[in-house]
């Protein structure tokens, strides 16, 4: 946590966030944190792991915010700007908080229910200036952070990181991706999960580097951002490259020209959160001229294996265990495999979180081998390089006696001119165990999806072509861009 307050130090006048065309300075932040700090504690010394929840726009605020909380003793949690007010009362019942932090535009949502609740409700534009007080020393075994997953199979799971996990999480990508206080990025990403929060604002803010914020998202506004020559690091989802693509397809040769000499000065594109298909990222690299870096994490550990920023990065792979990250791939007995079979991905190191939040089981099946956390993703590794294979219950289909992955299904899918998008799924049947079925966005509506049976098998198994589609005008996606594969399996139902 103090790495923030270190670089005010460090930095004190050196632009820190661009928040809609206003520049904050390092020192203006810390200052802000410090005074955002003392109305959190009020009248106690320290808040004792409280947890805070706060819901702010990403933004010069939400960086003062966050930093407040963490200044304070307290633990953060952000909540989606999106949410319904029953999925808001999750989170925060969850936890238990009782005191939210929100800018003015939020007050109708959560007004009467923290009064109903009892619930001490600042309205950032409405807090006074306060006089500074003495903030608590805070020990990095404190837990700090407080996020919680998507929840497609389950209720979402509070994910518990502390002040040590987050530094490490964040050291580790400063290293590995030679993050430095000449950076510069774009913060487009949701600021209520691990992907936005560690990977964008407090990597660029640890390492010193300025962090650009926007209104909201557009492809359009993106893509200026992208050809200004003001940044030098940019990290997306698959999701976001894709409309950008779309995008940049609209645009005329010379722009098409200009934009790719432009973008050839970035230092860093970076791809996660969801499976990258090759061929966004053969596009991207035709559109940039950059290949994008892919990489592997997820809430519980942050970021874990990554292609390298120097060296080979290979398209469809994730790369190599980072820095102080240990990884195994182990079998259903937890024994494990051999080079080039797949299993499920065991991690550890100082960037695996504490604990998930009031909940013993989960937490307990999650470290089933002491030391141990278990992804639930199944990889192989091949000449040394990590190929993720999907997730065990939804992206592995066990069809026939075969473990097929259904990533790679889809990557072939989306090769044919008439594919815009797909997700593939295993349902249940009594003959082969589960039946593949692909659900496709098509750019032709009159294409007859009885063609690909003949062209998929002259480019895969058999056993792995789909014998079910359903055609959809869009894919359910979570925030993250990630296809909310539950709901596909409802709609074949």
């Amino acid at each position: 946590m103090y790495r923030c307050i270190e670089s005010s130090h460090l930095y004190p006048q050196k632009i820190a966030v661009v928040d809609r065309g206003e520049s904050v300075t390092y020192q203006q932040l810390a200052n802000e944190s410090a005074r955002l700090a003392s109305h959190l504690l009020d009248t106690s010394d320290d808040l004792q792991e409280a947890r805070i929840a706060f819901m702010v726009p990403p933004g010069k605020h939400y960086v003062a915010s966050l930093w407040a909380i963490w200044r304070a003793g307290g633990v953060a949690v952000p909540l989606c700007l999106t949410y319904p007010l029953p999925s808001l009362q999750y989170v925060i019942e969850d936890t238990g908080a009782r005191s939210i932090l929100i800018t003015r535009a939020f007050e109708p949502l959560l007004g009467e229910y923290c009064a109903h609740q009892g619930i001490r409700l600042l309205i950032l534009e409405d807090l006074s200036e306060q006089d500074s007080v003495m903030l608590p020393d805070i020990s990095s075994q404190r837990r700090a952070l407080i996020l919680y997953t998507s929840g497609t199979t389950s209720k979402p799971k509070g994910v518990v990181t502390t002040h040590a996990n987050i530094t490490a999480q964040v050291t580790t990508l400063i290293d590995a991706w030679g993050w430095n206080a000449s950076d510069a990025t774009l913060c487009v990403l949701p600021l209520h999960h691990v992907h936005g929060i560690i990977n964008v604002v407090s990597c660029s803010l640890f390492a010193g580097a300025t962090c650009y914020f926007t209104e909201s998202f557009s492809a359009e506004e993106v893509f200026q951002w992208l050809t200004s020559n003001k940044l030098s690091v940019f990290m997306a989802v698959p999701t976001i490259y894709y409309k950008l693509i779309t995008y940049w397809e609209t645009l005329s040769d010379l722009e098409k020209k200009v934009a790719h000499e432009k973008m050839m000065a970035f230092r860093l594109m970076v791809c996660g959160s969801a499976a990258l298909p090759v061929t966004v990222m053969e596009k991207w690299q035709t559109i940039s001229g950059l290949l994008l870096l892919e990489r592997y994490g997820m809430t519980e550990i942050g970021m874990a294996i990554s292609n390298p920023y120097h060296g080979e990065r290979r398209a469809g792979y994730v790369g190599v265990p980072l820095a102080g990250v240990d990884v195994k791939l182990v079998d259903e007995q937890g024994t494990p495999v051999a080079e080039g079979e797949p299993g499920e991905i065991l991690i550890k190191g100082p960037n695996v979180f504490l604990e998930y939040w009031q909940n013993p089981q989960a937490t307990t099946e999650s470290f089933r081998e002491v030391g141990w956390f278990c992804t639930g993703d199944v990889a192989v590794v091949e000449n040394g390089y990590y190929r993720i294979m999907g997730r065990m219950s939804m992206d592995i289909i066990k069809s026939g006696g075969y473990k097929i992955s259904a990533l790679e299904i889809e990557e072939v899918l989306r090769t044919h001119p008439a594919v815009d998008d797909c997700a593939v799924i295993g349902m249940p049947d009594e003959e082969w165990g589960e039946l593949i079925v692909a659900a496709l966005v098509l750019k032709e509506t009159s294409f007859d999806t009885h063609t690909l049976q003949p062209w998929l098998r002259e480019k895969m198994a058999a056993y792995k072509t789909p014998r079910k589609y359903l055609v959809l005008p869009e894919l359910p996606r979570n925030a993250m861009g990630k296809v909310v594969k539950s709901s596909l399996k409802q709609l074949f139902a």
